[in-house]
């Protein structure tokens, strides 16, 4: 990849890939509620990198896909990454500690293919960014 819609310098874009590429992953129990992927299902896992993890979830609500993770820096930069690869999100928030099942801490959330909504709690790109930065090593 060599283009990105996001507003960051090719440099710094290139060390959040590399941090990328570094992510492990290992499944994780998905949170209490209803799922919406097709089939049934929806994915949680749990980002590791430098010593900080991050819960991940993500499922597939009608022709949308929707990904939230823990409000820090590894869940920023998940999100970050999956910007870069899927462009704009119609809806990315942030969630206050304990409002979404299995993030007791707060979460972040991206949705793409479902309009916002007036009550969101909209999340500025440059601050999703900035998080991201501290999960840089």
């Amino acid at each position: 990849m060599t283009g990105s819609i996001l507003p960051i310098a090719p440099g710094l874009l290139e060390r959040f890939r590399q941090a990328g590429s570094k992510i492990a992953w290992r499944p994780a129990a998905r949170s209490p509620g209803k799922p919406t992927r097709p089939g049934g299902a929806r994915r949680a896992r749990i980002a590791h990198l430098n010593d900080e993890e991050s819960r991940v979830e993500d499922d597939q609500p009608d022709a949308g896909y929707r990904i939230v993770t823990d409000s820090g820096p590894v869940g920023a930069l998940v999100l970050v990454l999956e910007i870069d690869r899927r462009g704009p999100p119609d809806r990315l928030r942030a969630h206050e500690a304990g409002k979404l099942p299995g993030f007791p801490s707060g979460s972040l959330e991206a949705v793409w293919g479902a309009p916002p909504r007036k009550d969101d709690p909209i999340l500025a790109l440059p601050d999703l960014i900035g998080l991201a930065r501290y999960a840089l090593a």
